[in-house]
């Protein structure tokens, strides 16, 4: 699940970018129905955060230029607004621009790493989320993101740990709810990995629907270890419910 702070989480995870911006307030102090143009009093920032609550982001990008050009957060949110038009050559070099004006710029880097992340260059990905994680280590959505990188390179046990703390820290960070924005699926192997390791999270958590949900996926997707399954004291307490033994009964007949 990568995480900028934004497009689908179906649980390949994809990058959630790093919003840093307070759409709630803005909400709150403007409304969302009304026009933009309506908002002429607002600052530039203000009424690109509107824009990006409504997903207008091409007026974001214009509201977000009008702004002083000193400001990391600025160029930060203006890499946002093209991460999600999916012009990533732009995002990149505006998460650039904002980490030259300010190194140790959590978001950013999150934000960078998920690039690298869309470009496949999953090392480097990793590189930026544990810097991120450097200089704030309390962020479940980083976590979840390192957690997916290292499952692309097929690190499963460093993929589960991470994931681990990612859940540790904020118990809905892989909620199907969650807003999302880099849609890359992991190859097939890895993505079985990632949602049986999942399986194993929620069902120490004691959260069985969505390790059942998980473990059905990752046998879906050509998870065939079937000793592992038996085995695995972390799914113990799966092997007692009628729907493990459905779901591995529906398996044995496919």
């Amino acid at each position: 699940m990568q995480r900028c702070y934004t497009a689908k989480l179906r649980l390949v995870f994809v990058a959630v970018l790093a919003t840093g911006f307070p759409l709630s307030t803005a909400r709150a102090q403007t409304g969302v129905s009304a026009p933009l143009d309506m908002h002429s009093s607002l600052s530039p920032e203000m009424r690109g955060d509107l824009a990006m609550a409504r997903q207008q982001y091409l007026a974001a990008i214009d509201a977000y230029r009008e702004a002083p050009a000193d400001s990391a957060v600025i160029w930060n949110k203006l890499g946002m607004a093209y991460h999600h038009l999916f012009a990533m050559d732009e995002a990149k070099r505006d998460y650039q621009r904002a980490l030259r004006l300010r190194h140790d710029y959590p978001e950013a880097l999150n934000n960078l790493g998920a690039i690298y992340y869309g470009k496949g260059d999953f090392r480097k990905a990793e590189k930026y989320y544990a810097r991120a994680l450097r200089l704030s280590d309390k962020s479940a959505a980083v976590y979840s993101n390192l957690g997916t990188a290292y499952f692309a390179e097929r690190k499963a046990a460093q993929g589960l740990a991470a994931y681990r703390t990612a859940f540790a820290l904020d118990p809905h960070v892989f909620e199907d709810s969650l807003p999302q924005l880099v849609t890359e699926s992991l190859p097939a192997r890895a993505r079985a990995q990632q949602d049986y390791c999942l399986a194993e999270v929620f069902a120490q958590a004691g959260h069985y629907d969505r390790a059942i949900d998980f473990l059905r996926k990752a046998l879906n997707e050509g998870f065939d270890d079937r000793k592992k399954i038996l085995e695995d004291q972390t799914l113990a307490s799966l092997r007692a419910l009628p729907a493990f033994t459905q779901l591995m009964t529906e398996q044995q007949a496919h």
